[in-house]
């Protein structure tokens, strides 16, 4: 059985991982609300840090080089 010391950490530490998770959705819940407006794509990729992706980037081409005319 467990005692009751271990119930009482396993409860700190849950609550200390709440903690960590609100901080992170207030710090970038604006950056994330604009970027949700401009379609972007957020991702996360650590305590306040975001990868924001504009998915159009993914639809250009680069343009074909034309042969340069040599005279």
């Amino acid at each position: 059985m467990y005692s009751q010391g271990t119930k009482g950490l396993s409860r700190i530490k849950s609550r200390i991982r709440e903690l960590i998770v609100w901080a992170d959705r207030e710090v970038c819940m604006e950056p994330d609300e604009f970027a949700h407006r401009m379609g972007w794509t957020v991702s996360r990729t650590g305590f306040c840090a975001r990868a924001y992706r504009d998915p159009r980037f993914d639809q250009l081409r680069h343009p074909h080089r034309v042969p340069e005319e040599v005279s």
